[in-house]
């Protein structure tokens, strides 16, 4: 059974996992608005991969006995000044659900719930491809600056995106 505050901190980032889900849908749709569809088919995988982040909370709750509760979720913006800004707001949102899943793992030690603990380790692995990841097209967009050549390489690029399969251990 989960203890209450783990189960509201566990809920709080489920909340969390859909809001980036929504956030990486809209900026699909920003991209594909000015024909970037590689940036855009990027997102939009990007936004199935935060989808199954959520369930993944979602399904331990419940194998924990926990009480799902999902709050609100704000809408995202929906149109940013250039890509690099859409991508520039992706990083700061990892980086902000990297701080939010290390707090997790804090709460999980301070409370002595080894299982929570062990189960958060797969998200402060994840985080780190995240960050990495997002980074990485951030600093490329940087150094082509208004070439826009570049940009139509690294949308190319992007389009290649397919989705790893989830580790069946780590999915259940």
């Amino acid at each position: 059974m989960l203890k209450e505050t783990i189960q509201n901190a566990l809920n709080a980032q489920l909340s969390r996992e859909m809001y980036s889900s929504n956030l990486y849908l809209a900026m699909s749709g920003y991209f594909q608005s000015i024909n970037l569809k590689g940036f855009a088919h990027w997102m939009r995988l990007q936004a199935q991969e935060e989808t199954t982040h959520a369930m993944k909370f979602f399904d331990y709750m419940l194998d924990r006995g926990g009480l799902v509760s999902i709050g609100s979720i704000d809408a995202p913006p929906s149109k940013w000044d250039s890509p690099l800004a859409a991508m520039e707001d992706a990083l700061k949102h990892e980086q902000f659900i990297t701080q939010n899943i290390n707090a997790l793992a804090d709460l999980a030690i301070k409370e002595g719930d080894h299982a929570t603990q062990i189960f958060l380790q797969w998200f402060v692995t994840e985080q780190v491809e995240e960050e990495s990841n997002v980074s990485e097209i951030v600093d490329k967009l940087k150094l082509i600056g208004d070439w826009k050549g570049g940009l139509l390489f690294i949308d190319n690029e992007l389009a290649q995106r397919t989705l790893a399969p989830e580790n069946s251990a780590q999915a259940d």
